[in-house]
């Protein structure tokens, strides 16, 4: 991959994951309509980088909205959200948009997000250049949350994590695995992981979802992902890391008993919605052992951290619950 933004690893610091000491990398108010910008998702693009990200209006209306950049973290986000057209489908009404994720397979930069179709569930999309956006069938039937698509088929089929909840801010969560040959109709869905008990990881014990696209890697796939404790004062959202069976990513190989990053940072801490570590975008280089996270922090701003890949798998493998 091209150069990726990173930031080598502060002295005397033993985390396996750091924070881009410029965090934030996008204000709350980064175009004239947002109240937020947060909880958005970001892949190689011509000789930069595009993305697509979720911008909270004043209203408190969410909708994605394309950005592109040069280096990764200075952005220029377009000022009106993304207008839909027909893909596969004549349905491209919803009531919101949320959460985008986005990658490329085969021809294409497929993004999935939370759709408001009578209740959340999740959206598909494509474009071949960020500038127009085709809309196709909803995936699954309300209610649904984070949408995750793998990079390439598994087995001949696009394959796609989501979490399964309810239509309001759910108290539960699983994450489960779905294939479609065609990206219209889902099924074979298979159970991929659940909450930890509080004796064993309270960190993730409430409901975990699927982060950024998963990575393979000689292990299987690394598959960041968020966990949630709820506290005294509320939901509490950490981020860790699992690694899938590479031809049978229902089953999981290793998951991080310790999170890998919680909320510690002010802008983590304090927001529209405080004490949220939530991602939804990895860059990865093999060759330099590179690995860049964005995650919303706070629901409030975008955020940054960075890692070695070779650490976060080693990392996942010796401390596995």
């Amino acid at each position: 991959m091209k150069n990726i933004p990173w930031q080598e690893k502060p002295e005397n610091s033993n985390d396996v994951v750091w924070r881009y000491s410029n965090n934030p990398i996008i204000d709350r108010y980064a175009i004239p309509s947002s109240n937020s910008i947060f909880n958005s998702a970001v892949v190689p693009f011509g000789d930069g980088f595009a993305g697509v990200f979720r911008c909270d209006n004043k209203a408190v209306q969410m909708n994605i909205f394309a950005g592109f950049s040069k280096d990764g973290i200075n952005w220029d986000i377009n000022h009106e959200p993304i207008v839909m057209q027909a893909g596969n489908t004549d349905m491209i009404e919803s009531d919101y948009k949320y959460d985008p994720r986005v990658v490329f397979i085969e021809d294409r930069y497929w993004i999935t997000w939370c759709n408001g179709y009578n209740g959340p569930t999740i959206g598909i999309g494509y474009t071949f250049d960020f500038k127009e956006f085709f809309q196709c069938e909803n995936a699954y039937l309300p209610f649904n949350r984070n949408g995750v698509l793998f990079p390439q088929k598994i087995n001949g089929k696009y394959a796609m994590l989501s979490r399964p909840s309810d239509n309001g801010h759910t108290p539960f969560g699983d994450i489960w695995i779905s294939y479609s040959p065609d990206m219209k109709y889902w099924g074979e869905h298979r159970l991929v992981m659940k909450p930890t008990p509080f004796e064993d990881s309270a960190w993730q014990c409430t409901k975990i979802g699927a982060g950024p696209i998963p990575i393979l890697t000689d292990e299987g796939w690394l598959m960041l992902y968020h966990g949630v404790i709820n506290t005294c004062n509320g939901f509490r959202y950490s981020m860790g890391a699992a690694i899938l069976d590479t031809d049978q990513p229902d089953k999981v190989k290793y998951r991080t008993q310790p999170y890998l990053l919680a909320p510690a940072e002010l802008y983590e801490q304090v927001g529209d919605v405080g004490n949220v570590v939530f991602p939804c975008a990895a860059l990865h280089d093999v060759e330099e052992d590179k690995l860049a996270i964005y995650y919303g922090a706070a629901d409030t701003v975008v955020s940054m951290a960075f890692g070695k890949l070779s650490e976060v798998v080693e990392f996942t493998k010796n401390n596995s619950l």
